[in-house]
């Protein structure tokens, strides 16, 4: 099975959510988000929960924990080979609605304009 190419969103102004939250993150924290992004790599569509789940429309979680803190990787494929990680949350309950609709715009938006909406360093 190919490896699925995991991208970056960004906005059109060069930020992206992704970044900005999860340079934030305590250095334990991002280590258990990068294992789950490797794994998203290696299995793409095929990964499921515990790891992965399937929020609504298109829209899944990478599911992380930390000390109790659940951290959650939300991230859309565009076609059969790429995955682009929206933005992240920490989750309390349930994912919230308006972290889905945000992914969905997102999703949307680089449907469009790959390009331009891709992260690059």
């Amino acid at each position: 099975m190919p490896r699925t190419r995991v991208v970056i969103y960004c906005e059109e102004s060069g930020a992206s959510p992704f970044l900005e939250w999860f340079e934030r993150l305590p250095s334990k924290a991002q280590d258990k988000c990068r294992v789950r992004i490797e794994r998203l790599e290696e299995l793409g569509h095929q990964l499921r929960r515990p790891e992965a789940d399937m929020l609504r429309e298109g829209i899944y979680e990478l599911r992380a924990s930390f000390q109790g803190i659940h951290y959650r990787l939300l991230y859309f494929f565009h076609g059969r080979s790429a995955a682009v990680l929206s933005h992240g949350i920490v989750k309390e309950r349930v994912v919230p609605d308006k972290e889905i609709d945000a992914a969905l715009r997102r999703k949307q938006q680089f449907g469009h304009a790959p390009e331009r909406h891709t992260y690059k360093e």
